[in-house]
């Protein structure tokens, strides 16, 4: 397996491929024909389950070692180191913004969770920037972070959304743990546990509560001229973006929506939206940090060893709701919030 072989990419194929045939963005479309074809490469799922201890050892160094590179408009990985961790302020928007992103990052899951960098076990935080030309996307590619600087019509640099870069380190994550298969209901899991860790980085940082949050997803990253806030919502998926051009933001809320493809690895991105608003509901039911409440009983799922690579959504809930129990106790307010989120998404009776 290669690392691209690994590549979980922000931008949807469906997004970028409505980006690509307007016309109206001439430069953005060359930018996500070229998004899309560096995707099309790697389609085809694989999995490797990667083992890596669940606590923290106490010989493991606490602190984040980053290493930002830059790739020089390039394709060529990792580029050329340009700051480190501990050195100043490069004056780079780019690197800075991807240091810091990585930095918060790792606070999140050192101070909520225990756990020492993504793999539990310190492991450097690397990534690179100014990949690519107008290049539209970012991605983990199952060893370090990649930012393109978009286009500047439709998109706006990759690194100026901190959920983004929380979403992207999360699919390393998962990928140390559960390893959710990147296809159908197990990869919009996926994709969804992402989201939801990438938000959570988000609010921690900020310091906000699940009410005061806007459970967007790369709120920031379309310029003026797209009529949306972001590429998702969970709040209310389907509605983060409307555009003329670009059309509608097509994610599902309930069941009732679930999209039927075969389309980027059977609709991860779009059907995430299911997952993504039943982890909303709990969150906002319960109240308060949200990563103390629905992110603690996500996390006890995501590392629990009834959470197989192939579980549907069904069995993740059903895992969730048990976690819930242990972590709150049967028939506390939590676990009947999560509960009844999963039910009124439609995946429990």
């Amino acid at each position: 397996m290669t690392a691209t072989d690994r590549i979980r990419s922000v931008v949807p194929p469906y997004l970028l491929r409505a980006v690509a045939d307007a016309q109206a963005f001439p430069r953005a479309a060359s930018a996500a024909r070229t998004a899309l074809a560096s995707l099309d490469a790697v389609q085809a799922p694989k999995h490797e389950h990667l083992v890596a201890p669940r606590g923290v050892s106490g010989a493991v160094d606490h602190s984040p070692r980053r290493t930002i590179t830059d790739a020089h408009g390039t394709t060529t990985l990792p580029g050329t180191v340009v700051r480190r961790e501990g050195d100043a302020v490069s004056g780079d928007a780019a690197v800075d913004e991807a240091y810091a992103g990585l930095g918060a990052t790792h606070a999140f899951w050192l101070q909520v969770f225990d756990r020492v960098s993504i793999d539990g076990a310190g492991l450097p935080l690397d990534a690179t920037v100014h990949y690519g030309q107008e290049y539209d996307n970012a991605y983990w590619d199952g060893s370090r972070m990649v930012f393109g600087d978009g286009d500047d019509e439709v998109f706006r640099r990759f690194t100026v959304a901190l959920d983004v870069i929380g979403h992207e380190l999360a699919h390393g994550v998962t990928q140390y743990t559960a390893d959710l298969t990147y296809q159908g209901q197990s990869g919009a899991l996926n994709e969804s546990i992402s989201d939801v860790f990438g938000s959570l980085v988000a609010q921690y940082a900020a310091g906000q509560t699940a009410e005061q949050a806007s459970w967007l997803i790369g709120e920031g990253l379309f310029t003026d001229a797209v009529q949306g806030d972001a590429l998702r919502s969970m709040r209310a998926p389907g509605t983060a973006y409307d555009d003329p051009v670009l059309g509608k933001d097509p994610q599902p809320a309930t069941m009732a929506g679930f999209v039927v493809t075969t389309d980027d690895a059977g609709g991860v991105h779009t059907n995430s939206g299911i997952p993504n608003h039943a982890f909303f509901l709990a969150a906002t039911a319960i109240g308060g940090p949200a990563w103390l409440g629905a992110g603690a009983v996500w996390w006890d799922a995501l590392t629990s060893p009834e959470v197989t690579a192939s579980i549907d959504f069904a069995g993740f809930a059903t895992v969730t709701v048990d976690a819930a129990g242990r972590r709150f106790g049967d028939g506390s307010a939590e676990q009947t919030a999560v509960r009844q989120a999963w039910q009124r998404v439609g995946v429990l009776d």
